[in-house]
């Protein structure tokens, strides 16, 4: 199963506190303690990953009484594959999509083609979807189809 780690996970949540808060107060910064709060997280954790989304460019960090954190850039400007990335380094579906010469069969393999193709659309796809788009509400699930029992008439 592929699935991003918890931390990429709670950094992406504590970029959308800081996107919702930037919206109304775009200068104003938050502390760790209250982005945990508003994350509904632990300090500790909130700290573990303000440290590599601000290494990464993705927030500033202001020291001080006054101190905090906010975004670098508008939420629009900054995708779920920056968030990835900063957390869990490239992305790759298997070890050839990112590092070539790693692996014995690489100059045979007659599937790496495609599976660089199917890490170019997952990059794509979490290029796509901006922090912007993670504070709008999900949009409606469909509703199941009504099922209508049908009886045929007998004769």
């Amino acid at each position: 199963m592929l699935r991003v780690t918890k931390l990429t996970d709670y950094a992406t949540v504590v970029m959308t506190v800081m996107a919702a808060h930037s919206r109304n107060t775009p200068d104003a910064v938050l502390s760790a303690s209250e982005l945990a709060e508003r994350a509904g997280l632990e300090t500790p954790t909130v700290a573990k990953v303000l440290k590599p989304l601000a290494q990464a460019g993705l927030i500033k960090a202001f020291r001080g009484a006054s101190g905090g954190y906010r975004l670098a850039r508008a939420a629009e400007a900054i995708g779920l594959i920056d968030i990835v990335e900063a957390l869990e380094g490239p992305l790759g579906m298997t070890e050839c999509s990112v590092h070539t010469g790693n692996c014995g069969i690489e100059q045979s393999c007659g599937v790496r083609a495609n599976w660089n193709r199917i890490n170019d659309v997952v990059i794509d796809a979490l290029r796509g979807v901006t922090l912007a788009h993670m504070l709008a509400p999900p949009p409606p699930k469909p509703h199941p189809a009504k099922r209508i029992d049908l009886r045929l008439a007998t004769t």
